[in-house]
């Protein structure tokens, strides 16, 4: 998918895969992803101006952040109430504060150490964003820059005919068939989207703890 494509809904606010109130998933199954709860750095890939960052911070968490529309990084600042720092590297802008940090640019040019050592991965918006020739290097590239840092995922399923994504559909054996080389994966949990898929779709929730496998 050409990174046309995402500046351009950013540019014209079409973002109704944005969630206004945040997602209530992570809230539910954030245990999860920190465990322990302290000196935890979560990598949020293509996190767009999510609230999940928002809450993230306020449970103490150190966030970073990749995301390629600029646009929706200033947004996400001025929507926490705090003015970044920005850097400008040879990979793009790097806007930060004391405990969140975001890359902008394409997530493919960041290796291990520009993001860091983290502790575990959030992935509500990035897998289900991406086009199927694009899965399974955006997976190999998050398990190497990451270091098999534990995920969680949260992803839809629904017929994929019925509606042009993103999002798009992204079932169990996908996820198993892109990340069982290297995880363990546990699924938490599949239920009904209430309100349906942007309005239109009938899909299901479905939430995966991935752990490195020994």
């Amino acid at each position: 998918m050409e990174h046309s494509f995402w500046h351009s809904k950013w540019q014209k606010n079409e973002i109704g895969f944005h969630e206004p109130q945040g997602n209530a998933l992570l809230v539910k199954y954030a245990d999860t992803l920190l465990d322990p709860p302290q000196n935890q750095r979560i990598f949020v890939p293509l996190c767009g101006k999510t609230k999940d960052i928002g809450w993230l911070l306020s449970q103490g968490v150190e966030v970073v952040g990749a995301e390629l529309s600029e646009v929706a990084i200033k947004q996400l600042f001025e929507e926490l109430g705090v003015t970044p720092k920005i850097d400008i590297t040879t990979k793009g802008a790097t806007y930060s504060t004391h405990a969140l940090t975001i890359f902008v640019g394409d997530i493919f040019k960041l290796d291990a150490d520009d993001i860091g050592p983290v502790t575990g991965v959030y992935d509500r918006a990035a897998l289900v964003a991406l086009p199927e020739d694009l899965r399974a290097m955006y997976a190999a590239h998050l398990n190497k820059i990451t270091k098999s840092a534990k995920q969680l995922i949260v992803s839809f399923e629904y017929d994929q005919s019925a509606m042009a994504g993103p999002p798009f559909s992204v079932n169990e054996e996908t996820v198993d068939a892109l990340y069982s080389a290297n995880y363990e994966i546990k699924r938490l949990e599949r239920s009904e989207l209430v309100g349906r898929l942007k309005g239109k779709v009938d899909a299901e929730n479905l939430v995966f703890l991935l752990a490195a496998k020994s």
